[in-house]
């Protein structure tokens, strides 16, 4: 550890170098927000009128030790506020974040923060570097929107944090709001955040899920199973069955719900089983014009999406990673819970399971001519 913290002291000098001395204050009204944890999403506007404002985000970086399934299997996770993944931070193109990144005395690890959406020193990467004890402060004008990942990006430890649960997703809303192809409003009811993250666990040697004592003492045998780039679970927000059962996502009948999904390593495949994507931000930037319609949608690893869809019918929804074997075997799955009246027009059983029928094909025996 003592040479990997050398080494990153070395680059983070030559960095400072091309770092600017410390801004002058913008001359804007402030506002903080409280973080809420995913799925959920803190209050926010949709489109607003008022120019741009400093938005004040508080992050606590905890290093903890989470199980990621009804097994029990344990695992030692590095995360930004609590949560696998950290929280979704909202606000308009043109404004401020500023963030104030807290590394508590209790950790064992230097983290710091890159954020895909800023521009400039390894996107705050470089800025942000705090040892266990300290925090920083960090303001970035947010110039392009769309959602994007953040994640922590410490020298020479990157993939491990990444994998280790310290990733999140910042949105940067149009000030005038979301628009379709042709221009028209969209909006939505409800907002959910899903972050997926593939995980690597060591066995033992009779096949089982190992656990450690302190997050430093997994770090050699995790880092093996990550050089094999075959993760032993693959999550929505923090474990197998997070977001499924009583923690399962709920809309209404007629309400138009945005799901933004990210994936901070990995490529990934999401799908509404049952539903569509209306309106697809297939690469999460607001300024392209959404795809309609959609199946299935691509997330390229180190990036966020965005999809809107209005539920018509009521029942349970399978939303998964459509790579169905991580959908179904290492747990990329999550439901959503619809109410309200079901529409026989979209879809009716004609007729219930029973013997079969010869000479029947549909609600109509062979030969009949429909008046």
């Amino acid at each position: 550890m003592t040479r990997r913290s050398v080494l990153m002291g070395a680059a983070i000098a030559a960095l400072l170098v091309a770092v600017p001395a410390l801004a002058a204050e913008p001359d804007l009204p402030r506002k903080s927000i409280e973080l809420v944890a995913p799925p959920f999403v803190h209050p926010h506007e949709q489109a607003t009128k008022e120019g741009p404002k400093i938005v004040q985000f508080k992050m606590t970086i905890s290093e903890k030790e989470v199980v990621i399934d009804d097994a029990g299997t344990k695992f030692q996770s590095m995360t930004y506020n609590g949560s696998m993944p950290g929280p979704m931070m909202v606000v308009h193109e043109g404004d401020y974040v500023e963030l104030t990144l807290v590394n508590p005395a209790t950790n064992t690890m230097p983290h710091n923060i890159d954020f895909h959406a800023a521009t400039g020193a390894l996107g705050g990467g470089a800025l942000t570097n705090v040892n266990p004890g300290e925090q920083v402060v960090l303001r970035w004008k947010a110039t392009r929107s769309g959602v994007f990942v953040y994640h922590c990006a410490p020298q020479g430890m990157i993939p491990w944090h990444v994998v280790s649960g310290m990733s999140g997703t910042v949105m940067v809303l149009p000030r005038d709001g979301l628009k379709d192809r042709d221009g028209k409003p969209l909006r939505y009811d409800r907002i959910y955040y899903v972050g997926e993250h593939d995980l690597y666990v060591p066995r033992d040697q009779d096949g089982k899920y190992k656990s450690y004592p302190s997050l430093a003492e997994s770090y050699s045998d995790t880092l093996e199973v990550m050089r094999k780039l075959t993760p032993t679970h693959v999550v929505f927000n923090g474990r197998v069955g997070a977001l499924t059962g009583k923690n399962a996502l709920t809309a209404k009948v007629g309400e138009t719900v945005l799901i933004v999904h990210s994936q901070a390593n990995r490529d990934t495949r999401p799908h509404l089983i049952g539903g569509h994507g209306d309106h697809v931000w297939e690469t999460g930037k607001f300024a392209n014009p959404p795809e309609k319609n959609l199946e299935t949608w691509f997330v390229r690893g180190g990036s966020a999406a965005a999809a809107l869809y209005t539920f018509l019918q009521p029942g349970v929804y399978a939303y998964v990673n459509h790579n169905l074997i991580e959908a179904a075997e290492l747990g990329a799955t999550a439901h959503v819970k619809v109410d309200g009246e079901w529409s026989d027009d979209l879809m009716k059983q004609v007729s219930p399971p029973g013997p079969i029928v010869p000479g029947k094909v549909g609600a109509i025996e062979t030969g009949t001519v429909a008046k």
